[in-house]
């Protein structure tokens, strides 16, 4: 962790603030093309469910690279958008995306949202692309959001629906079990598949004050490299793959490569490495 100064961080999420400002964001920001691009096919509908209007003041929550904040700055030039993230390192990379494209109404801070002190009533609206599974208690950094929102204000969430529906995962699961038995996350713990069960969204979002919830169901097809080399090399080194082939023995970590491998050469289409996968979008509002 190289935090350059101290942020307020609920004790639940200190694991997370390691991580994100320690190796997984030195790789998202290292892969920062993979990444968005991998997700190019939500972007348009995400945007449509944001519905980011001329004057709004956005909050983007997990904003990484800042992708999304640098949309909806652009959807927004007489407002503004705030980003934050626990990544000085993607932070970093997302200013400098911001100057590139010459946007001056683009912010970023580095901010655990789940306490952070928002100014009430300051946001007409909040959006995270994959940002939000990861709270120690979605409950509170929901509320919290809530409170930086004014009256009315509007939410926008993309989330991952269950392994079931999301090829790229369940295949990196299969490939690196090494024949090990690898149980599923908890239903609703922190990680990417929090959100998967539509009722347990609901609830989390209902006790948080959020009114008009509706997750919107859609299927598109990620991208993870123009090869299978490349692919390969992007999806051995995420966070879940270190850490499923932390245990194994050099035997089994090598097998376990090769299926990977397979699994790409699998996945080889006219655009290049695409597995199938689904998402919700979640809506609602501020009472």
């Amino acid at each position: 962790m190289r935090t350059s100064h101290a942020i307020r961080v609920d004790p639940a999420n200190a694991d997370a603030l390691r991580a994100w400002d320690g190796s997984d964001g030195d790789f998202w920001a290292e892969e920062e093309h993979v990444f968005d691009h991998s997700l190019h096919h939500y972007r348009q509908a995400f945007l449509d469910a944001a519905d980011v209007r001329p004057g709004d003041h956005v909050l983007d929550v997990g904003c990484g690279n800042g992708e999304t904040t640098r949309d909806a700055a652009a959807l927004a030039p007489h407002g503004r958008a705030l980003g934050v993230d626990l990544s000085t390192r993607m932070l970093d990379q997302a200013r400098r995306r911001a100057a590139e494209a010459g946007l001056t109404n683009a912010d970023f801070l580095q901010a655990d949202a789940q306490v952070h002190p928002f100014a009430p009533a300051s946001f007409d609206l909040a959006i995270s692309r994959t940002g939000t599974m990861f709270f120690g208690d979605a409950v509170a950094a929901f509320a919290n959001i809530r409170r930086a929102l004014r009256p009315g204000g509007r939410l926008a969430l993309l989330v991952w629906q269950g392994i079931d529906r999301n090829e790229w995962i369940r295949e990196l699961r299969t490939s690196l079990a090494a024949g090990r038995d690898l149980p599923d996350p908890p239903p609703g713990a922190p990680g990417p598949f929090c959100f998967a069960d539509p009722t347990h969204g609901r609830s989390v979002l209902t006790a948080a004050g959020w009114d008009d919830v509706v997750f919107t169901g859609v299927e598109e097809p990620m991208w993870f490299g123009p090869s299978a080399e490349d692919a390969f090399g992007f999806l051995s080194r995420q966070g879940p793959a270190r850490f499923l082939l932390r245990d194994l023995d050099p035997e089994s970590r090598e097998r376990a490569l090769a299926s990977l491998r397979a699994s790409a050469d699998a996945h080889v289409a006219d655009e290049g490495v695409v597995y199938p996968s689904a998402v919700w979008i979640i809506t609602a509002r501020r009472p």
